[in-house]
């Protein structure tokens, strides 16, 4: 999809956000079916192959200002963390379930959570599941502005109009300066981490994305609690 907006000329500036509620809570069984049925070719050509194409697309094959806007709480937020800008909605929550749900954080969260959260604030995120709320998110530089959740997509369309004030090209490579540090992240981590977490899901042999298995290890966050073991 990345590749695809990119690849038009028509398109000037990317807001990138989630439906609902939630940013993402659950996830949907039949796209991990094949993981059930054939671990071996859906670690390789759906996880490791595709995964990692599919994050380094919103660094790479951009070369278009994104606004990444989280509508809610939910996991996989490097989506938009990863974004030029991101703002949030006030009941956002920051988190990340592979830990918990028995799988390596290494399949873009973990490149995302060390380049803004730095080394020791991306450890403890990564391995206790932390619920990182909106005003922390703010604090910790995750996001840029925090908003009410029926103002958030004004906002986001106000930030674009902002930047479609300045000639095109003015635009275009103000953000290949500004994504450089991604771009030297995505080489360094990227496919190292998915390599590490497909390694680590074929030796235990055992599918790990049940719609159920993930409910679980998230419900701590619906609770209002800080991580699923205090």
């Amino acid at each position: 999809m990345f590749r695809t907006i990119g690849s038009d000329p028509e398109n000037e500036v990317l807001i990138f956000t989630g439906t609902g509620a939630d940013f993402m809570m659950q996830i949907d069984p039949e796209g991990f079916k094949l993981e059930r049925e054939d671990n071996d070719h859906w670690a390789y050509e759906y996880a490791y192959k595709d995964g990692r194409i599919n994050v380094a697309s919103l660094v790479n094959d951009l070369e278009i200002p994104t606004i990444g806007v989280l509508n809610g709480p939910g996991f996989h937020s490097e989506l938009c963390l990863m974004c030029d800008i991101t703002i949030c909605a006030e009941d956002t929550v920051i988190f990340d379930p592979h830990y918990d749900a028995g799988s390596v954080p290494a399949d873009g969260i973990h490149s995302c959570f060390q380049e803004l959260l730095g080394t020791k604030r991306a450890a403890y995120a990564l391995l206790t599941g932390q619920a990182i709320d909106a005003q922390k998110a703010l604090g910790y530089g995750l996001v840029n502005e925090v908003w009410p959740r029926e103002q958030l997509l004004a906002r986001a369309w106000k930030l674009a109009d902002h930047i479609m004030s300045q000639p095109r090209i003015t635009r275009r490579l103000t953000t290949q300066i500004v994504r450089r540090p991604w771009r030297q992240r995505i080489t360094n981590d990227l496919d190292g981490g998915f390599g590490i977490q497909m390694f680590a899901h074929l030796a235990k042999d055992k599918a790990v994305h049940g719609r159920s298995h993930i409910a679980d290890r998230v419900a701590y966050v619906r609770k209002g609690k800080k991580n699923n073991f205090d």
